[in-house]
């Protein structure tokens, strides 16, 4: 191992040392497995203090470069070896390890992420995937699914998903029917995607329909199409006999609000929106959230397939 140290540098003689180390490892001069140096062996060889040695071979301890072996010994670590760090790797340090050792082992990148991506196309989903266009609608789509079934939920548009289909793998990816055999052609298929049903607006048209002295409605919403529909929606209800005003939430005036008779909000508006007569709309029929409740324990009470090695 070819170290030289500059005493009279403004980088310390710890930095140098460490970072020579971590450089004759990456361009493999030392290799998996082998040892170190002792520290007074490496101390006497440069000429520098023993305790510069030791507080070097610590940062590498830290970083996960080497490990310490009985007989105080300090090694090199192979691909497959965690270090001491007592907070533990991110998932970057896996992937970099996992990486390393199939380099190790004399496979190519490629087989490396074709065996990968195999892998986890047969794992159960571990989250839902909401799958809609328009940013407000999905937001309503993910609070509603999440409440439903306390699953993790994510979400993207069609095109993204397009562009990226690895968003669907570890997913049970849900859209609206109108969208569904589209998203349904960007997933595995292993895990289908589920269409979801909207629920009826019946109760609120009836509510409308029996109110006796003209009013004035406010819908509240997060979302524009939610906004758009409900006045489509309501508009025969309403006839010329009340006034309806959307707001796209947060309103830009919630005091606005205090004039309406009857607010109808969705689920990511109603705990923030004060009236005394306010009722909730949920977009997903119950039935569609049942059985997206199914599916997600369904797949996840499976054995997950095991490829051979």
């Amino acid at each position: 191992m070819d170290i030289r140290i500059d005493k009279k540098s403004d980088v310390s003689v710890r930095q140098q040392l460490a970072e020579q180390i971590i450089f004759s490892i990456a361009t493999e001069k030392v290799k998996p497995g082998q040892a170190l140096p002792s520290v007074r062996e490496l101390a006497r060889r440069l000429k520098i203090h023993h305790n510069t040695v030791s507080q070097a071979y610590k940062d590498l301890v830290r970083r996960t470069w080497v490990v310490r072996r009985q007989g105080a010994r300090v090694v090199v670590r192979s691909a497959g070896e965690r270090g001491e760090q007592k907070n533990g790797h991110d998932v970057d340090d896996l992937i970099n390890a996992t990486i390393r050792m199939a380099r190790e082992r004399g496979y190519s990148l490629q087989a490396l992420r074709e065996r990968v991506r195999t892998r986890l196309l047969a794992e159960p989903p571990d989250h839902v995937l909401v799958v809609e266009e328009e940013p407000g609608l999905r937001q309503l789509l993910q609070q509603e699914v999440r409440i439903a079934l306390g699953q993790p939920v994510e979400g993207c548009s069609l095109s993204e998903l397009a562009a990226q289909p690895g968003l669907a793998i570890g997913a049970l990816t849900v859209a609206g029917q109108y969208v569904i055999s589209d998203v349904d052609r960007l997933v595995p298929k292993a895990v289908p995607a589920i269409s979801l049903a909207f629920s009826a607006a019946d109760e609120h048209l009836e509510l409308l329909r029996r109110l006796d002295h003209p009013s004035i409605i406010s819908v509240v919403s997060v979302s524009r199409v939610f906004l758009q529909t409900a006045r489509s929606l309501l508009a025969p209800a309403l006839g010329r006999h009340h006034v309806m005003r959307d707001f796209l939430f947060p309103p830009d005036d919630p005091k606005a609000l205090r004039a309406a008779d009857l607010v109808f909000v969705d689920s990511i508006a109603r705990p923030r929106v004060k009236h005394s007569k306010i009722l909730e709309y949920r977009l997903i029929c119950p039935s569609s959230l049942e059985y997206l409740r199914t599916a997600m324990k369904s797949y996840q009470l499976r054995l997950p397939c095991r490829p051979n090695a």
